[in-house]
């Protein structure tokens, strides 16, 4: 199996975790500046990696609509499925910064010594989640089979 990518978007930064080659572990690879080099960083990395797809997490408020950050993280998902030889799926990350801060915090971490790693924090928190999602669901397909 090929490794899974994600992404935490922000408009400073974005945040990249990958996938070991089971896709049962994430792990915090690079914070990529957000600039118009953004995705041809992320097109590069896709290509080196060998990337099976790549989860971006979307932002939604906490009643689950679609806020102003999620719209432009929306945008962003666009213009990577645009240029990206893989697919480039979403996944749900509400509070996935405040836990990735929380984390950092806890580990002894002084927030502004964490600035450009949170983001990486964060793309695995999310790709952790989606990796455990997949694992239960096809678990529970194994077991009621």
């Amino acid at each position: 199996m090929n490794p899974i990518l994600a992404l935490d978007f922000g408009r400073a930064r974005i945040g990249v975790a990958i996938s070991d080659e089971l896709q049962l572990l994430a792990h915090p690879l690079e914070t990529i500046p957000s600039t118009e080099q953004a995705t041809s960083r992320l097109e590069a990395i896709v290509r080196e990696k060998k990337i099976d797809h790549v989860v971006v997490g979307i932002p939604r408020q906490m009643s689950g609509t679609i806020g102003a950050a999620a719209t432009e993280t929306l945008q962003f998902v666009e213009k990577l499925r645009a240029i990206l030889a893989c697919p480039v799926v979403t996944w749900d990350e509400r509070l996935t910064t405040v836990a990735a801060h929380r984390a950092l915090r806890e580990a002894g971490k002084k927030t502004r010594h964490t600035r450009g790693y949170v983001d990486q924090v964060a793309a695995q928190m999310i790709l952790q989640g989606y990796l455990d999602r997949r694992q239960h669901l096809a678990h529970a397909e194994e077991t009621s089979c």
